[in-house]
């Protein structure tokens, strides 16, 4: 798929829109088309799905004049919040969903907010920059996948955003997988540092994309009249799943921590080995250096300066002191 086509808005700044009536698959409109049909009462269950490009310099002054969202939809664009979260205001379904960006990847994280409006006959996305779970609902459209209601929609949405969760966590599974088998096997080929660096990205994900449990507690407790029953207990399976992938990262970025302390422990260690054989060599030229600089001072009286075997009499005191100060020190190492 050719990403500059796909998401290429109108001058409306729509990127996409799709009709869908009962058990059909999705029909392509424009922004005229959308307008057009929305002015048209319809019984028989058709909804329509527009999705934005909000960063088009036409696009909010649109979706006021011709979409009648509610006020909280547009208060929700403006809000410096973004967390994840689903909340019923205005007979409306008002959603704001984290994403991750079209060319993500761990090693430069980027994540991107869309906001979504939802009633009996319209679902309205806007985003700012191109989206995995956006795209990937896009693709089941245009390969004739059917759905019942806008809330199915949303639903679908949501549970696209749950697998590029899952992907994503298998990912930086594999890389923590790699790093615990180097550590097994006694080699230090992952640095802490790099771990660290996923472990940052893993909890931001986490707090962006978890929902707020207390909203979509009270949507769940008292959907809209107008969401069918399948609809709400699909999204608490689908919410269920969320939950299950979140846990998972939980638990992952646990092991990512021990992984990062046992690292930071046998870096210690072999820092401490590294230190104790300075130490050991420290002490092994210590008696020479002193007697050595004692002998080597330019004054009278040097002791055995005339003896024959002086030499092998300083070489034994040197042997005996040194051999004295490396039992010292290994002695204080056992104790």
């Amino acid at each position: 798929m050719n990403l500059n086509d796909s998401y290429g808005p109108d001058a409306a700044g729509l990127i996409c829109g799709y009709v869908f009536a009962p058990g059909e698959r999705g029909r392509k409109v424009n922004a005229a088309d959308a307008q057009a049909w929305l002015k048209t009462p319809t019984t028989d269950g058709s909804f329509v799905w527009l999705h934005f490009n909000i960063a088009h310099a036409a696009c909010e002054k649109w979706l006021a004049q011709n979409l009648g969202l509610t006020d909280a939809f547009y208060e929700t664009l403006r809000e410096e919040s973004r967390s994840t979260r689903i909340e019923y205001a205005d007979d409306a379904l008002i959603a704001v969903v984290n994403d991750v960006l079209f060319d993500f990847s761990l090693d430069a994280p980027d994540i991107a907010t869309m906001w979504v409006s939802a009633d009996t006959r319209m679902l309205v996305s806007v985003r700012t920059k191109p989206l995995r779970s956006i795209d990937q609902l896009r693709a089941s459209v245009n390969n004739g996948e059917t759905f019942r209601s806008t809330a199915d929609l949303l639903v679908r949405l949501l549970r696209d955003q749950a697998d590029v969760l899952v992907r994503i966590m298998r990912e930086a599974t594999q890389k923590t997988d790699v790093a615990e088998d180097s550590l097994l096997a006694g080699r230090l080929e992952t640095k802490r540092a790099n771990l660290g660096t996923l472990r940052r990205v893993l909890v931001r994900l986490q707090r962006l994309l978890a929902p707020e449990p207390a909203a979509l507690f009270r949507l769940l407790n008292h959907p809209p009249v107008w969401m069918a029953t399948q609809d709400v207990q699909e999204l608490r399976e689908s919410t269920e799943e969320f939950s299950t992938a979140l846990n998972d990262m939980a638990g992952l970025l646990e092991r990512i921590k021990l992984l990062q302390e046992e690292i930071a422990a046998m870096v210690n260690e072999q820092n401490n080995r590294s230190l104790f054989v300075l130490t050991i060599v420290t002490v092994l030229a210590l008696p020479i250096n002193i007697i050595a600089g004692l002998l080597g001072m330019n004054v009278g009286g040097i002791p055995l300066a005339k003896e024959d075997n002086g030499f092998w009499i300083i070489v034994g005191i040197v042997a005996t002191f040194t051999v004295i100060a490396v039992w010292i020190t290994f002695k204080r190492r056992r104790d």
